[in-house]
């Protein structure tokens, strides 16, 4: 039994007693059929030669044969005998997405003809990127608005591919024109415009902002998108001289957002001081019957800074020789902020004065210096920083003098009868005082 090639299968040779069946029609076949003996014997449909045939008539035919079962393998490749191409198969979890946003696709359910398996993923996005990827899924973030068409070439193992593809429209993004000062002082109002912003297709935008980036207003965990104010123009004013940033967003009809950060530096103001000193002077006058109390209450510091007080009472003239001696009056001063009081009485030097009594104080305070530069947020705050100066308080608040009659004499032994009941008494105080000038110097 000699063996003869599988009709069926050019590449396995088979035991048999019949003769080697016809191999192929193929151009390269037929001219080595022409060119060989083997070939030229009659043969029918199913009949072929026996090997040792073949061998006894013909040894040359053998590198030929060969040689015809070599291209057979190549015939069947040809022929569509092989595993074949994958089929690729696209998807994504949006179709439309904004400017910046990112786009998931899969291609996971592309096949391949068993026993191929899909080894690679080409991925075009259509913006310029193209990627390599062994898995199915992949993220892309576009960054251009317009009409993309994203495509997949799928690869197995063979060689073969296949490609799918897919649109994605994407939305441009508001473009942002903010308008802001440069600086602000402490207390002045910054205005902030972002009304030239607009979206690049023509829709209605909105717009938001958020004052503080460094504070999560809204608890969201996110500083840097809570409301403190919207429209397009807003203010801003702030009482301490700092740097702030906060951010603007706007939002497009079509839910596009775009959000920038801003920075606002709010300076010092600038303030002379002068310290200008005034004499206030006070006069008060009235009548006292013995044991009786005048009392007077003013505030003489108010806005400043004391520094010297002098005080004088004096009294009516006695002129008749009746009503001689001169009452005895008692001038009583009482500061209750500074904890100091103190009283003096009427005296009368010779009989062509009036009985008086001064009281006074120098250097309540110590005087501070003048006409210098200070920077400060607010008029205000320099004003209650030097006022409120610790070495400089005497004398804040009320003042209380007291104006009493001891002693109205003479009294006679008889009831109902008193030629000096009382007397007409007066009260100058004069006051030198510094008083606070603040002014600001413009930058």
């Amino acid at each position: 039994m000699n063996p003869v090639v599988s009709r069926s299968n050019p590449r396995t040779l088979i035991p048999s007693s019949k003769v080697l069946p016809r191999i192929c029609t193929m151009d390269t076949v037929h001219e080595l059929s022409q060119s060989s003996n083997f070939l030229n014997h009659p043969q029918h449909t199913y009949e072929g030669y026996s090997f040792s045939n073949v061998m006894a008539k013909s040894p040359a035919t053998v590198p030929i044969l060969i040689s015809l079962l070599m291209i057979s393998q190549v015939i069947a490749g040809c022929g569509g005998i092989g595993p074949g191409n994958p089929n690729a198969s696209l998807s994504s979890d949006r179709d439309i997405v904004n400017q910046g946003e990112a786009v998931n696709f899969d291609a996971r359910d592309s096949t391949t003809p068993d026993p191929t398996i899909i080894d690679e993923y080409r991925w075009d996005f259509g913006d310029g990127e193209i990627r390599t990827t062994k898995q199915g899924v992949i993220s892309h973030i576009f960054d251009g608005s317009g009409t993309f068409e994203v495509k997949v070439e799928v690869f197995n193992d063979e060689g073969g591919s296949d490609s799918a593809s897919t649109l994605i429209i994407v939305n441009a993004i508001p473009h942002i024109v903010l308008n802001l000062p440069d600086f602000v002082k402490s207390g002045q109002e910054a205005r902030m415009d972002a009304s030239g912003s607009f979206d690049p297709e023509g829709g209605a935008v909105d717009v938001t902002w958020d004052f503080d980036s460094t504070q999560d207003s809204d608890g969201d965990s996110d500083p840097l998108n809570d409301v403190d104010a919207s429209g397009a123009v807003t203010s801003l004013v702030t009482s301490q001289a700092t740097n702030i940033s906060g951010t603007v967003t706007v939002v497009d009809d079509s839910g596009g957002s775009n959000t920038t950060t801003w920075n606002l530096r709010v300076i010092s103001r600038t303030f002379r001081v002068i310290w200008e000193e005034r004499h206030v002077d006070y006069d008060w006058s009235g009548y006292l019957e013995q044991g009786q109390t005048e009392e007077i209450q003013f505030q003489p510091g108010d806005g400043s800074r004391l520094i010297d007080f002098t005080s004088t009472l004096t009294l009516s003239r006695d002129i008749l020789p009746i009503m001689w001696p001169e009452d005895n009056f008692t001038l009583g001063v009482d500061v209750p902020s500074s904890g100091w009081s103190f009283s003096v009485i009427t005296t009368q030097d010779n009989i062509t004065e009036n009985s008086s009594a001064v009281l006074e104080r120098s250097s309540m305070n110590p005087v501070p210096e003048s006409d210098y530069t200070v920077f400060a947020n607010s008029k205000e705050e320099v004003e209650m920083q030097l006022l409120n100066d610790p070495n400089g308080r005497f004398g804040q608040g009320n003042w209380n003098f007291l104006v009493t009659a001891m002693e109205c004499d003479p009294d006679t032994p008889v009831d109902g009868i008193d030629p000096d009941q009382g007397n007409d008494w007066s009260l100058q105080a004069r006051f030198v005082i510094l008083v606070l000038r603040v002014s600001e110097i413009s930058v």
